[in-house]
């Protein structure tokens, strides 16, 4: 475990870095949310797509890893809406809780730090959890915030659903990788570089980004974050270790890489959808650093349980 905890402390060091030049406004809110902007569209949809291209498309789609994630995701968020609903808050709020139980920051801090720890061969399975997420919960999200506030599922609702996934560049890339590498096609040279100098900057510049934007996140309601915290650095990784060892057990190779995944703590974009909504903004912002700081220390244990 110490070993596994000295190969990720770096990752967590560029984030404290990232924290320190938005705490000492050495890096503004600004230029967080357009370093932000460019890991996003830029970087990252670089690396996911050039990854995705270059592995056998049997290597990356496997049902049972999906079923499995879906699993265990769907128990944790289920737990914290059960809570959510008992304390009395309405479905919107209940929603934007779960999220953050069952979303962790998959794309900007697992895919980078995953891929270092296990390899190459950590990709695709991560991948597949990524656009799990985006698909499954992303959808469902916007499905529960406007059916609880309109008391039905409208036509509008499933057209925002579907140009939001359209307009996901991590979406995108990864669709059309996976799309390059049924089809067997091969990247040119020039291309092929062009992606991985490109998408070399998503790992320093996510890691950095998340940093950055912790140091405007509130530490409000910190009860109702810590719980949320719990389920989702505890519950969460729990729930997805049976669905993929015991309920639907995949070769346990794989089954790490997906329970590491669950290990990741809040993802940014919960904040975002938190604040576009107007639901719950601080409660979430709190999350996000409480389960960011706490991960430092709850990650590689969880890592060195499930390694092969």
């Amino acid at each position: 475990m110490v070993e596994i905890f000295l190969r990720t402390l770096p990752f967590f060091a560029i984030i404290g870095l990232g924290y320190w030049a938005g705490r000492t406004r050495f890096f503004p809110e600004a230029a967080t949310a357009y370093l932000t902007k460019f890991v996003f569209f830029f970087a990252l949809s670089a690396m996911l797509f050039r990854f995705a291209a270059n592995l056998p498309f049997a290597e990356i789609y496997d049902g049972r890893l999906i079923v499995g994630y879906l699993w265990g995701t769907a128990a944790a968020y289920g737990i914290a809406s059960a809570v959510a609903f008992l304390r009395g808050l309405d479905v919107p709020t209940a929603a934007i809780e779960a999220q953050c139980a069952a979303i962790g920051n998959v794309g900007f801090l697992g895919l980078p730090m995953l891929a270092m720890l296990f390899g190459e061969a950590a990709i695709g399975p991560v991948m597949l959890v990524l656009a799990t997420d985006l698909v499954v919960f992303s959808s469902l999200i916007v499905i529960l915030i406007n059916g609880g506030r309109e008391g039905r599922l409208t036509l509008a609702t499933l057209r925002q659903i579907g140009l939001g996934l359209l307009r996901n560049p991590m979406i995108v890339s990864i669709s059309l990788g996976m799309i390059w590498s049924a089809l067997r096609l091969p990247i040119p040279g020039p291309l092929n570089d062009f992606l991985t100098i490109l998408g070399g900057a998503a790992t320093p510049g996510a890691l950095f980004a998340i940093g950055a934007s912790l140091a405007s996140k509130s530490a409000e309601r910190v009860q109702i974050a810590a719980w949320l915290s719990f389920c989702k650095l505890g519950l969460h990784p729990l729930f997805v270790a049976l669905g993929v060892l015991v309920l639907f057990p995949l070769d346990p190779f794989a089954a790490a890489v997906v329970v590491s995944c669950a290990a990741l703590p809040v993802a940014g974009n919960v904040y975002m959808l938190a604040q576009t909504y107007g639901i719950a903004p601080h409660r979430v912002s709190a999350a996000i650093l409480l389960s960011t700081l706490a991960s430092i220390l709850t990650v590689p244990p969880i890592i060195a349980w499930v390694s092969p």
